[in-house]
């Protein structure tokens, strides 16, 4: 069972006012968006909803709901914002947030999925053969591969690279928006979404 802390800090599904997802945000921040009247919550079969008409709608038993002092109140899983109507730029950093997820948190050499803490950052080649980090020169290793590797490219170490790395070309929420784990209220508002769309860049 999910605790409430779980519940808020859980995922919604960020639309933009024509219905394309722009991002994906908390619960607690959702509820604050609907509560301000910057947005609505959307329901699958696309109906709005402002804070005071979904905080009165009955909460079913499979629902999850956060409790509020006047009673429980279902969780919104997909908002609208009512102003925005942009769609994001597609900017991805090169940061260790951005790096892990492009390699699925998976050693890049034995293939081990693992927690972010107990993974590493490796230079294929190694900076004191001149390795420069970049997108294609940097990659997620477990700390024994890492210690095996040492200062040596993957060919001295005689150790093979799944796959090469290179610049990710997703904007970072399709990472969980396209996810098996999305949420099932997510779907209607995916079900059109060309992936290829959104990885292009866009005009300014």
């Amino acid at each position: 069972m999910t605790s409430a802390a779980g519940i808020v800090n859980s995922k919604v599904l960020v639309l933009n006012r024509h219905f394309l997802p722009v991002h994906i945000t908390s619960v607690r921040r959702a509820f604050s968006l609907l509560y301000q009247g910057l947005a609505e919550a959307v329901d699958e079969q696309y109906r709005t909803f402002d804070f005071r008409s979904w905080s009165e709608l009955s909460v079913a038993v499979r629902d999850e709901s956060v409790g509020l002092v006047q009673g429980a109140i279902r969780v919104p899983r997909v908002i609208l914002l009512l102003t925005y109507d942009r769609v994001p730029r597609r900017e991805i950093r090169f940061n260790r947030f951005n790096v892990y997820s492009r390699d699925r948190n998976t050693c890049q050499y034995c293939g081990v999925r693992m927690s972010r803490p107990d993974l590493t950052l490796d230079h294929v080649v190694p900076r004191s053969q001149g390795g420069r980090s970049t997108w294609d020169n940097i990659v997620c290793s477990c700390q024994p591969c890492n210690r095996r590797k040492g200062g040596r490219t993957p060919k001295q170490a005689a150790m093979t690279l799944m796959r090469e790395p290179r610049r990710p070309d997703w904007t970072p929420f399709l990472l969980d928006a396209f996810s098996p784990r999305r949420y099932r209220e997510w779907r209607p508002f995916l079900s059109t979404v060309d992936i290829a769309y959104w990885g292009n860049e866009l005009e300014p």
